[in-house]
């Protein structure tokens, strides 16, 4: 579901339904729709519309500094393998292709 400034994925649930909501290539968070409005679970605001709550969450997320680390300087491919796959951009992904761990002394038992 394309909403301005936002890309939303249905994940899974009937009543609440979730929704992956995408930045760009980043994923910010999580929405849910239920029958009588739509929330974000940190904000604790109920709304109208998707986009609404959408925005909420951008805002508190970027507020409590959530995004400061990640655009200051990116994380480590062993960071990366930490992530959880669906939440990794394609620019993520190609790094971990090309990502070789580094060899460390192993001392058989």
């Amino acid at each position: 579901m394309e909403i301005p400034g936002y890309k939303l994925v249905y994940v899974n649930g009937a009543c609440p339904r979730n929704y992956r909501v995408y930045k760009g290539d980043s994923m910010i968070g999580l929405i849910f729709q239920h029958i009588t409005h739509w929330s974000n679970a940190v904000d604790k605001i109920r709304y109208a519309k998707s986009v609404d709550a959408a925005a909420g969450l951008d805002e508190f997320m970027t507020m409590a500094g959530y995004f400061t680390a990640t655009k200051e300087e990116p994380p480590t491919e062993e960071e990366l393998l930490d992530k959880e796959f669906d939440s990794l951009t394609s620019d993520e992904w190609e790094r971990l292709k090309r990502y070789v761990p580094e060899t460390r002394d192993l001392v058989a038992a």
